[in-house]
C-alpha cells in the first residue's frame, strides 16, 4: 500500500514538474528557425552567440529594423508590452484599481500625448524605419498567437490571466517606441529631487543656511570639469580658449520667503508620489549616473582610441539594454545597445565612428507654485482659465474612470495628484498686500484620493498648486538623432545627430578610426530669466519664466584635446566662468577625478589596453574614505571597549578598496567603514526628517566633508541628548553602533566581516515581480548576490543611508570600444538578452557582470558566424 501511495505520489509530482516546464518553456522562441514574414522585400540572417545575443544582416535599412522589431519581441515582448502600458498611463489595464494613481499621474503628464506630436515632426526616413520596426512587432505577435494574452508570448501572461482573463494585447505602433524615450528622459529628469526638498526642508524649519550647507556646491578646486577651459566666441564655444564671463544664471532670492515655506506641503506630497514611480519607471534620484571615458591613440598600446561607458540605471530584470549588431549592405551597419521596443542603438559603434552617453544632469525641469481659483490661475497680470482634459483609465475588473488633468502655461499640476498637501488653503503663504509672511510653522497635512475621479476635492479647494516645466513635455526629435547617429562616419556628422538629441541631454562622447576623439554636450537646456532652478519658482511672477534654450554651438564640447583624455562621470561639464546655467547640482566629481587619476598612473607605467579599461570599470577605491579614517582612527572609544577597538583596527592600512568578498582584508575594512558611515550619517542628521538623509555617496561626502574640519558644529550635536556632542563623540557612537549591527549581523570576528554580505544586489521584474505574491515574485526575481563598489566609487553600485547597504543603482551595462580592431571590443549587460523567466539567456551574464568580466563585442561576418550558436532565417511570403 505504502509502495502504491509513493508510486502515486511520484506520479503526481512528476505530472506537476512536466506541466510547470511546459508552461515556463511554451514561449522560448526557437533561435535555428526559418520565419516566413509578411513585410520583408529580401532575406535576413539572424547569428545569435552563446548568449543569445542577435547580429541581423539585411539588404536594405527596412528590412533590418523589420527584424530588430521581431527579434526584441521574441524575447522581450511582455517588457515592450509593460512599458508602453507604463509610458501611456495604462496601468491598470494590466492590474486592476491599485495602478489608477500611478495612471491618474502619468496621464496628468500626459507622455503619450507628447510622443504623438513627435510622430509629426520626424523625418520620413524616420518614420518608415518606426514602421518596419513595428511590422517586425506585429509579425511576431502573428506567429505567437495574435492578440491573445496567452503564454505562448510569455509566461507574465500566463500568471496576469489568472488575475485579468480578459486582457487582448494590441499591435505595435510607430508612436509606442517614442514613447518609451519619455521613461527614459523621466529617469535622467536632473534636479527636480533636490529643487523639492530645498523647499521641503526650508517649510519644516530649517533656515537656508542650513540647507546650503545639505547642498554644497560643485568643488571645482579639487575635482576638474569635462572641459575646464573654453569660452564662447561669436555664439560658440571654444574648448581652446581661455575661460572668461560670467554667469548668465537668474537670480536667487538671499531672504527665506515664507510663500515657498508654506507651499512646503505640497511639495512634499509631490515628491512622495514622485519618489513611488522608480519602482515602475525604473530610476531617479540620488544614484543616477554613468562613466564613460575616451583616450586617444598616443596613449594606447594599438596607437587608436579606445572608448568606455557604463550608464548607471537602476537595476531590473530583465536589465534596461538589449545587446545587438544591425548589419546591411547599405549604410546602416552598427553594433552596440538598443531599448526593446525602439529601433535602432543608442550606444555602440559602426564602422567609422564610436560613441559613449552619460547622463548631463541638466536642469531641465523646474517647479512653479501657481494661484489658484477654481478653474482660473493667476499669470501676475490677470486671470487666466485653466487647460483642463479628461483622460479615461480603463480599469481590469472594474469600471472605467475620468480624470480631469488641470495645466497652467507652465505644465502640467502635479500637485493635483498628490497626497498629504492640503494644508496651504487654511494658511496662505502671502498676506493681504501680497508680501510673504516672514515664518512658517509646520502644519498637518491630510491625505488625499489621488486616484478620485475628476479632481480631487481636496485640491480643487487649495489656493496653491504645484505646475511642472519640462523639456520632455515638448515635442522634439531625439528619434532622429539616434538614426543619424547610428550613421554618422565623422565628427561633422556625428554633432550635427547630437544637435537633434533634445531629450535626455546627455554626454557624448566620441572616438573614430582615424584616431580623433571629441565630446558634445547636446539638448534642450532653458535659459531663465529669474532663478537659478534651485528651487520652486513664483508662477504669478513672469520674470521668472524661461526666455529661450542654449544654443547647440554655444554648448560645451571638445574635439582632440591636448592631452588625449575626455571623461564624463555626471562632474561639472564646464568651469565656473562659462556663461549659461546648465545646473548647480551636479554630481560631485569623486569618480571622474579617480579615472582621470587611474589613467595618469597607469599611461605613466605603459601605454593603455583594453585590460586597463576593464579594470579601471571595476575599481572600487572610496574616494573620501581617506578623509574620514584619520579622523575614525584618532577618535576616542569608551573604555573597555575592545570590541569596538578590535573592528576599527581593520581600517588601519585600508586600501580604501571596496571589494564584495576578496581581497578578504579589504572586503572586511569596506563592511565596518560603511555601516560606520551609514549609523553617523543617521546619528549626525537627526535634525533632518526622515527619507532626507544625505546620502552614501559623493552627496553625503561632500555634505560630511567641511563637518570635519569643525568638530564643534551645531549638526554634531544630537538634539535629542541632554549634552552637547562633537565630532569626535559621533565618530565614536557611529563605531560602536556599526560594530553591534555588524556583530549581531555577521558574527563576532570582524575579519570575517564581508562588504558583499551586506552590499547584496536583488534583480526583481519591474512588473510581476514586485507584486507582493511571494510565489510569483520567485518566478521572475532573482539574487540577492553580493557586489562590490558603492555609491560615488568608480564602480557605482549605489545605496542609500535611509534604507540600508542595498544596491539601488548599478552600472547597467559596460562597453569597450577597440577603434584599432573592433572585433577585440568589449561588452556585458547587467542580466541577459531574454525576457523569459528561466530561459539560459535570462540572467548568464549576471555572474559575469558582477565578477568585472565582459563577453566579445564581434564586429566582422566571418568572425559573427564562427561565434554563432544558433541561426536563424527570416524569408519574405512566397519565398522557399
Amino acid at each position: 500500500m505504502l509502495k502504491w501511495f509513493l508510486a502515486a505520489l511520484l506520479a503526481a509530482i512528476l505530472v506537476v514538474l512536466l506541466s510547470f516546464a511546459w508552461a515556463v518553456r511554451r514561449s522560448f522562441p526557437d533561435y535555428s528557425s526559418v520565419i516566413i514574414m509578411p513585410g520583408l522585400s529580401s532575406g535576413v540572417t539572424a547569428y545569435r552567440d552563446d548568449h543569445g545575443i542577435p547580429h541581423l544582416y539585411a539588404s536594405n535599412q527596412l528590412d533590418l529594423f523589420v527584424a530588430q522589431g521581431y527579434v526584441h519581441a521574441q524575447d522581450r515582448f511582455w517588457e515592450m508590452d509593460f512599458r508602453r502600458h507604463l509610458a501611456s498611463g495604462r496601468l491598470a489595464e494590466l492590474f486592476g484599481p491599485s495602478e489608477i494613481p500611478t495612471d491618474a499621474f502619468l496621464r496628468t503628464m500626459g507622455w503619450r500625448a507628447v510622443a504623438e506630436q513627435e510622430w509629426e515632426l520626424l523625418t520620413p526616413d524616420a518614420r518608415a524605419n518606426l514602421e518596419a520596426y513595428a511590422a517586425g512587432v506585429n509579425a511576431w505577435m502573428s506567429d505567437n498567437g495574435g492578440s491573445e494574452a496567452s503564454g505562448t508570448k510569455s509566461l507574465e501572461y500566463a500568471v496576469l490571466g489568472l488575475q485579468n482573463p480578459g486582457y487582448t494585447v494590441e499591435p505595435w505602433s510607430p508612436v509606442d517606441s517614442i514613447s518609451l524615450l519619455k521613461t527614459m528622459a523621466w529617469d535622467l529628469i536632473g534636479n527636480i529631487y533636490s529643487e523639492m526638498d530645498r523647499s521641503v526642508l526650508l517649510g519644516q524649519g530649517l533656515t537656508r543656511a542650513q540647507i546650503e550647507q545639505l547642498f554644497p556646491a560643485y568643488p571645482f578646486e579639487r575635482n576638474a570639469p569635462i572641459v575646464s577651459g573654453g569660452s564662447i566666441v561669436n555664439g560658440a564655444f571654444d574648448a581652446k580658449t581661455a575661460a572668461a564671463g560670467g554667469s548668465l544664471g537668474g537670480e536667487g532670492g538671499a531672504a527665506d520667503q515664507a510663500w515657498r515655506g508654506d507651499a512646503a506641503p505640497a511639495l512634499e506630497a509631490l515628491r512622495g508620489r514622485i519618489a513611488a514611480l522608480p519602482a515602475r519607471l525604473g530610476v531617479s534620484g540620488t544614484g543616477v549616473g554613468s562613466n564613460s571615458w575616451v583616450v586617444s591613440g598616443d596613449l594606447t598600446a594599438s596607437g587608436k582610441p579606445l572608448l568606455a561607458n557604463d550608464p548607471h540605471l537602476g537595476p531590473s530584470l530583465p536589465g534596461v539594454w538589449y545587446q545587438n549588431g544591425l548589419h546591411c549592405t547599405c549604410d546602416y551597419n552598427a553594433a552596440g545597445f538598443s531599448l526593446a521596443g525602439m529601433p535602432g542603438l543608442l550606444i555602440g559603434h559602426n564602422g567609422r565612428i564610436s560613441w559613449g552617453l552619460t547622463n548631463l544632469g541638466a536642469d531641465v525641469a523646474d517647479l512653479y507654485v501657481e494661484k489658484i481659483v477654481g478653474d482660473r490661475y493667476f499669470d501676475g497680470t490677470t486671470w487666466l482659465p485653466l487647460t483642463i482634459r479628461d483622460e479615461t483609465i480603463e480599469v481590469a475588473g472594474g469600471d472605467p474612470i475620468t480624470v480631469k488633468v488641470r495645466s497652467t502655461k507652465h505644465g502640467p499640476l502635479l500637485s493635483d495628484r498628490m497626497s498629504d498637501i492640503f494644508t496651504i488653503a487654511a494658511r496662505p503663504p502671502l498676506d493681504p498686500s501680497g508680501s510673504p509672511y516672514a515664518q512658517v510653522s509646520p502644519t498637518h497635512i491630510p491625505s488625499l484620493d489621488v486616484g478620485a475621479p475628476g479632481v480631487p476635492a481636496h485640491a480643487s479647494a487649495q489656493p496653491y498648486a504645484v505646475a511642472l516645466r519640462w523639456t520632455a513635455l515638448d515635442p522634439g526629435r531625439t528619434i532622429d538623432a539616434m538614426f543619424d547617429l547610428n550613421r554618422a562616419s565623422n565628427w561633422t556628422e556625428f554633432r550635427a545627430a547630437a544637435a537633434l538629441f533634445d531629450v535626455p541631454a546627455q554626454n557624448m562622447i566620441y572616438a573614430d578610426v582615424d584616431g580623433n576623439i571629441g565630446y558634445q554636450a547636446p539638448g534642450r537646456i532653458p535659459i531663465r530669466g529669474k532663478g537659478d532652478g534651485r528651487w520652486p519658482a513664483p508662477g504669478w511672477d513672469p520674470a521668472y519664466d524661461w526666455t529661450g534654450f542654449i544654443p547647440f554651438e554655444a554648448l560645451p564640447n571638445e574635439y582632440n584635446p591636448d592631452d588625449g583624455v575626455i571623461i564624463t562621470a555626471n562632474q561639472a561639464v564646464a568651469g565656473p566662468h562659462y556663461p549659461y546655467l546648465i545646473t548647480n547640482d551636479w554630481s560631485y566629481g569623486y569618480r571622474s577625478q579617480r579615472i582621470a587619476d587611474m589613467i595618469i598612473d597607469r599611461a605613466s607605467r605603459g601605454k593603455l589596453t583594453i585590460d586597463d579599461m576593464r579594470a579601471m570599470q571595476m575599481d572600487n577605491y572610496n574616494g573620501f574614505a581617506a578623509t574620514v579614517v584619520p579622523a575614525l582612527l584618532a577618535a576616542p572609544l569608551a573604555d573597555g571597549d575592545e570590541n569596538v577597538a578590535q573592528a576599527r583596527d581593520l581600517l588601519r592600512g585600508w586600501d580604501f578598496q571596496q571589494p564584495a568578498e576578496t581581497p578578504a582584508a579589504s572586503a572586511a575594512a569596506a563592511a565596518f567603514y560603511n555601516a560606520t558611515l551609514l549609523h553617523l550619517v543617521r546619528r549626525t542628521f537627526d535634525e533632518l526628517p526622515a527619507g532626507r538623509l544625505p546620502g552614501a555617496g559623493d552627496d553625503g561626502w561632500e555634505t560630511l566633508r567641511p563637518l570635519l574640519a569643525e568638530p564643534r558644529s551645531p549638526w554634531w550635536d544630537d538634539k535629542r541628548t541632554p549634552v552637547t556632542e562633537t565630532m569626535n563623540d559621533m565618530l565614536s557612537l557611529a563605531m560602536s553602533d556599526a560594530e553591534r549591527e555588524l556583530s549581531d549581523r555577521l558574527g563576532d570576528d570582524p575579519t570575517a566581516w564581508r562588504w558583499g554580505d551586506l552590499h547584496t544586489l536583488a534583480l526583481e521584474n519591474g512588473s510581476l515581480g514586485q507584486s507582493g505574491i511571494a510565489p510569483v515574485e520567485m518566478l521572475f526575481n532573482r539574487g540577492p548576490v553580493p557586489v562590490g563598489g558603492g555609491g560615488g566609487i568608480v564602480n557605482a553600485t549605489s545605496w542609500v543611508t535611509t534604507q540600508g547597504y542595498e544596491v539601488t543603482y548599478v552600472p547597467s551595462m559596460r562597453m569597450i570600444v577597440d577603434l584599432s580592431d573592433l572585433n577585440g571590443s568589449r561588452w556585458v549587460q547587467l542580466t541577459g538578452t531574454s525576457g523569459h523567466a528561466f530561459h539560459r539567456n535570462y540572467t548568464d551574464q549576471v555572474d559575469l557582470w558582477r565578477t568585472g568580466q565582459d563577453t566579445p563585442m564581434l564586429w566582422d561576418r566571418p568572425n559573427i558566424e564562427s561565434a554563432a550558436e544558433h541561426t536563424s532565417t527570416m524569408k519574405r511570403e512566397g519565398d522557399q
